[in-house]
């Protein structure tokens, strides 16, 4: 069966709603937290050397940038068909390259030929290095886009925080760029010190934080969904962490290799006035906003909130529907979702939350709404007497229903 016929009888098969496989990620520089529910047998299935997995992308069309070890489509949501005959898969890239609007709308396929965002799950037991990912203009340097990203920190996700849930964001005001390109100078010289020109912030549950394409941070090690642009891009400007020793490749990584040595590049990555803000919390920092009345929404049996809303590039929302109600949910774009708690029915589909998953294992908690399906409205169905249902959705650029 060729790609567009797979994803032609899926997109039939669902009504408009495409059922996705999980999609596991592993990062060689970082420990696995262990709170994305794969099988405890499983962090470590593809082996030492390519690292644990702490990540779980969502909705991607947007290949994983982890070096010559990188495993064909990692980082590739793929869109699951089944039937009688058995189940067969495509990569919502392809699918979206062949249907173009009918999955993700003519307004987002027109502009940019492509689904320019995704989600994913970062799942990681101590602190990331201070790092940044680059902007337009500096990532065009390595044919990528630059990429901002937003953090959401799911309550059912992190039942612990970790070794440091507290994350370091931008440069402390009254830093010189001498201070931290000397860090950088330092950088094979053992712990580069670049923190202590930072601050941090708490972590809390059930909040989020904007971190725009140029902003230096060290993410704490809440469990975190972060939507964000379709880029992998990233640079590594802290040389030790959780005494982890950070390769020196990292620092460069997204530098072009004509340009490998060049401090002052690495300087022009960072967008200094952005960071040295001295009111970052209350520029970057989110906490839910509904998306319509309270009461209203309460009276028509859900409750749904904005919970990434700062970037133009991509936003997201929280959507509860309470036991035993049926309510029909429009949106003006297309999205990926994921179940986050309770069981019942979304569409045409049977939808679950699983406690525990193996590698390779399908599930019913991953899913893509067209546009067409999201403007017509999703019927959604919670039987339980008791468990809500909690559903995470995540939009591409310049949703209509998001004004603020």
């Amino acid at each position: 069966m060729g790609l567009s016929s797979i994803a032609e009888k899926a997109l039939e098969q669902g009504k408009g709603i495409l059922r996705l496989a999980p999609t596991w990620v592993p990062r060689s520089f970082c420990v696995p937290g262990r709170r994305i529910k794969l099988h405890p047998d499983d962090y470590y299935v593809l082996g030492g050397e390519r690292g644990g997995i702490d990540e779980r992308w969502l909705s991607s069309t947007t290949p994983a940038e982890n070096g010559p070890l990188t495993g064909e489509n990692e980082g590739l949501s793929q869109i699951v068909f089944e039937d009688e005959s058995g189940v067969q898969k495509v990569t919502l890239k392809d699918a979206v390259s062949e249907l173009k609007g009918e999955i993700i709308g003519d307004r987002l396929w027109d502009e940019y030929k492509s689904w320019p965002m995704y989600s994913k799950f970062f799942d990681n037991m101590g602190p990331l290095p201070h790092h940044i990912h680059h902007r337009d203009e500096h990532a065009a340097m390595v044919g990528q886009n630059g990429k901002p990203e937003a953090y959401y920190f799911p309550p059912q996700l992190n039942n612990h925080g970790g070794d440091f849930p507290y994350t370091f964001i931008g440069i402390a005001p009254g830093t010189s760029k001498e201070q931290i390109k000397e860090c950088l100078m330092n950088f094979t010289k053992g712990d580069n010190k670049i923190t202590n020109y930072s601050q941090a912030f708490r972590l809390e549950p059930g909040t989020g934080w904007d971190v725009p394409p140029g902003m230096l941070h060290a993410p704490g090690s809440l469990c975190t969904y972060e939507p964000q642009k379709a880029s992998d891009i990233f640079a590594m400007y802290q040389s030790l962490v959780n005494e982890a020793v950070i390769p020196e490749e990292l620092l460069w990584k997204g530098t072009p290799e004509d340009r490998i040595g060049d401090y002052d590049l690495l300087m022009e990555v960072i967008d200094w006035d952005l960071n040295v803000n001295p009111n970052l919390m209350e520029k970057h920092f989110m906490r839910p906003k509904p998306v319509k009345d309270v009461a209203e929404m309460e009276a028509e049996g859900y409750s749904e909130n904005w919970i990434c809303y700062k970037n133009e590039a991509y936003s997201a929302k929280e959507l509860t529907v309470f036991p035993g109600q049926t309510v029909t949910i429009t949106d003006a774009a297309a999205y990926g979702m994921i179940v986050m708690q309770g069981h019942g029915k979304f569409g045409v589909w049977d939808i679950e939350t699983p406690a525990l998953i193996r590698y390779g294992q399908l599930t019913n908690d991953e899913f893509f709404v067209t546009e067409r399906a999201a403007q017509e409205g999703v019927v959604i169905t919670n039987p339980s007497a008791n468990d809500p249902i909690v559903i995470l959705k995540h939009f591409g650029p310049l949703n209509p229903d998001l004004v603020f």
